[in-house]
């Protein structure tokens, strides 16, 4: 899979083997079992070229690792505390990547230019007052009495 994401075109048996082989021996039945592998797993689709095939990928190298991330974390009896141990494992520069891919998925009405490159007004969630000034600053959660609704609309949780 590393060279069909690599090279993001479609590749035959042949030309994947001709580059494995530059690092070690290996067969073209070897390859070419990996490769129908990968087909019939859904990672890649084939066409006919002449006699051969061409292997595309399905998806992304990335879209691939988050799915492979969140079949690991749906399968954990403790979500929260299998996050807080991968953070745990995590690089300042791998900390760095998330903080940037948490501000990708979570708007900042404030800065348009991140999240909203048109440059129009940014877009908020129903129900969420932050972009329009004539509602007023929104109301804090932290230490409001109880049973007052929550600032972003929703409604308070029984128990609180």
């Amino acid at each position: 899979m590393t060279r069909v994401w690599q090279w993001n075109r479609p590749v035959t048996v042949r030309e994947v083997l001709e580059d494995l082989q530059q690092e070690r021996s290996i067969a073209y039945t070897t390859v070419m079992t990996v490769m129908d592998n990968l087909h019939q797993k859904g990672w890649v689709r084939r066409e006919v070229d002449g006699r051969a095939y061409r292997y595309t990928a399905v998806s992304t190298r990335a879209a691939y690792s988050a799915a492979l991330m969140n079949e690991a974390w749906s399968q954990s009896d403790n979500p929260a505390a299998a996050l807080v141990a991968f953070f745990g494992m995590m690089s300042p520069e791998q900390r760095e990547a998330l903080q940037d891919a948490v501000r990708m998925v979570s708007p900042n009405p404030a800065d348009n230019s991140a999240d909203n490159p048109a440059g129009g007004p940014a877009v908020n969630p129903p129900g969420d007052s932050a972009g329009n000034p004539e509602d007023g600053p929104p109301e804090p959660t932290a230490g409001a009495p109880e049973g007052s609704a929550p600032a972003d609309g929703a409604e308070p949780e029984s128990g609180r």
